[in-house]
């Protein structure tokens, strides 16, 4: 009889079968611990959580590919969605925004729409990213059952899905950015770094939604008000220096914690590579940079904790 089925025989029968008296019975944990076993969902030490992570790339890879595959194959025109999605919203922020209140002020017509474009592709990559991470683990819950892999598998491959969504989106982004006469500049080039820390942040934030998600149901009703807060408070469609220091009289330090929003950051510093008009904050790096490593890191070491939690009940 091999070591786990005699410490299950021993169990069953009410201590070792050596015959040691019932008072002397070995604590079934320590049982356990004697014979190799282990709780079969036990949470993993970090480093080794990490590891598993790693070796099921190719898995969080093809989950994103095939979702995205198929998220718009029921519709007629398919992937181009992603990119109309976002240029609608941006069509009715300038007639809304722009035109009937006035929010571009100063800012020339044609620069005004590369800010407005530039400020709706970045931020619906976050949203996305968020939204999707949030139901990641609630809209999972017969997979996470059935197999045993890392749960932060399924935010990182959502996050992974909408990447490669604002990868055909960026490519319409930078074409609609020329079209309003801004050049090409050395800038550009440092366009990948800005998109990873941005993703480093969604992430980290996907990481958050999706354990706050597995058990506050409800947050899937809330985040469509929680996500259109952060559009207004993100200075997507209007500058904020601009509305909220100029136009409205408000102390500078009002502005500077609205710049703050990691949201607010990402769009800055797109904005300050892509629009060559645009007003340089250098700070803007350094908050990007903030919150990309705050997110991430943070953001996996929550997630993990509860890594034994998700899927019961």
């Amino acid at each position: 009889m091999s070591q786990p089925e005699s410490a299950v025989a021993d169990a069953q029968a009410g201590g070792p079968s050596n015959g040691t008296p019932a008072k002397q019975q070995e604590p079934l944990a320590k049982l356990a611990e004697r014979y190799g076993l282990r709780r079969a969902i036990a949470r993993p030490r970090l480093n080794v959580y990490l590891r598993q992570l790693w070796e099921r790339r190719h898995f969080v890879m093809t989950y994103a590919t095939s979702r995205n595959v198929s998220k718009y194959s029921t519709s007629a025109l398919g992937q181009l969605w992603q990119v109309l999605t976002p240029l609608l919203n941006a069509a009715i922020y300038w007639l809304m925004f722009g035109v009937i209140l006035g929010a571009k002020g100063d800012m020339p017509a044609n620069v005004y729409i590369a800010f407005l474009i530039t400020g709706m592709f970045v931020f619906t990559y976050t949203q996305r990213s968020v939204t999707g991470g949030a139901k990641s683990i609630s809209g999972n819950l017969s997979l996470i059952r059935a197999l045993h892999f890392p749960r932060a598998a399924l935010p990182l491959a959502y996050t992974i899905q909408e990447f490669q969504q604002l990868l055909i989106s960026m490519g319409v982004l930078f074409l609609l950015v020329l079209i309003t006469g801004q050049p090409i500049t050395w800038l550009w080039l440092l366009i990948p770094v800005a998109l990873l820390l941005q993703t480093m942040f969604n992430v980290g934030a996907s990481l958050v939604l999706a354990r706050v998600g597995s058990t506050a149901r409800d947050l899937n009703q809330l985040l469509p008000f929680i996500m259109r807060t952060w559009l207004y408070a993100s200075g997507v469609f209007f500058s904020i220096q601009d509305r909220v220091v100029e136009g409205a009289g408000l102390p500078q330090w009002v502005a500077d914690l609205m710049y703050f929003n990691p949201a607010a950051s990402y769009i800055e510093l797109m904005r300050d590579l892509l629009i060559q008009t645009h007003p340089t904050r250098p700070w803007v790096w350094f908050t990007c940079v903030f919150w990309a490593l705050f997110a991430l890191i943070g953001g996996f070491w929550y997630f993990w904790r509860a890594e034994e939690k998700y899927g019961r009940g």
